[in-house]
């Protein structure tokens, strides 16, 4: 990987680690307890649970991208950025930015 490229990786992973906070926090607040004593009907409660926990799925996985963002923006000046931790082969900048984290397409198989 060049240093152009690299630049580039990181700008990237500094931005969507921005975005990926806020969207956490977002969540954190679509997901609190659905207080008992709010005058809601009850399809309404109903729809509430639904959607918190349609949230919450998603609380989770913007935590695990978040975290996988993070790793490797600590990773990124290491020399074995961007190789696959499985095999070694280079993984193209593109998975890089779509995919932090990840292996190469051959070892995700």
């Amino acid at each position: 990987m060049n240093a152009e490229e690299k630049t580039r990786v990181i700008q990237y992973l500094e931005k969507e680690q921005i975005k990926l906070s806020i969207r956490v926090e977002e969540l954190i607040q679509l997901t609190k307890p659905i207080e008992p004593d709010d005058a809601i009907g009850r399809v309404s409660r109903m729809d509430a649970i639904v959607n918190k926990s349609i949230n919450q799925e998603s609380l989770q996985k913007s935590r695990e991208r978040l975290n996988k963002v993070k790793i490797s923006l600590e990773r990124v000046d290491d020399d074995d950025f961007g190789t696959c931790i499985q095999c070694g082969t280079p993984i193209p900048i593109q998975r890089l930015l779509l995919m932090p984290g990840s292996t190469c397409i051959g070892c995700a198989r």
